[in-house]
């Protein structure tokens, strides 16, 4: 089945939401690692590599469909935070608006009754469930160090030490 235009459209803008996530998440891991928190920077680093690989999910099935990717401008991420809390407050932020357009694009297969592309998108609505829920729980556990150093510094190397499986992938 070849692919229809609007769902090509759609995932090619996608593709550019994942990649531009991939940069924001790198940006961020580059800030924690300046910050001397580097088990945060490579939390965010396999982040960054993670949602690299979802674009190309993306791209993968617009290729095996026939249909024609399209790469975008990426948008420059910030490059200043406020504090590693703050990195993971803007990362659950960014993770809640990909679910709002992954349900979007799943709405629009539906209307355009692309059942193919609504079996690949159900991965994605089980990965957004879990990305979320991964950041909102860093972030309660940041909110109980409440700046005390020793803490934040026995938190960062479990960061460091996480698996994949430990970040939801």
């Amino acid at each position: 089945m070849v692919l229809n235009s609007v769902v090509e459209n759609t995932f090619n803008q996608q593709i550019n939401a994942e990649l531009y996530a991939s940069y924001l998440y790198l940006s961020m891991s580059a800030w924690l690692e300046h910050a001397d928190l580097p088990g945060f920077a490579r939390f965010m680093r396999g982040q960054s590599q993670e949602e690299y690989e979802h674009a190309m999910r993306f791209l993968e099935h617009i290729e095996d469909r026939d249909g024609f990717v399209r790469l975008l401008p990426i948008e420059a991420p910030p490059t200043e935070f406020d504090s590693v809390e703050d990195v993971i407050a803007q990362a659950l932020a960014h993770e809640a608006h990909v679910s709002v357009l992954i349900n979007d694009i799943y709405r629009i297969t539906v209307e355009n009754e692309d059942h193919a592309a609504q079996v690949m998108l159900h991965w994605f609505i089980t990965e957004q469930v879990e990305e979320e829920k991964l950041f909102r729980d860093i972030l309660a556990e940041l909110r109980k160090v409440d700046g005390q150093s020793d803490a934040l510094l026995l938190l960062d190397r479990d960061m460091g030490n996480r698996t994949d499986t430990d970040a939801g992938t």
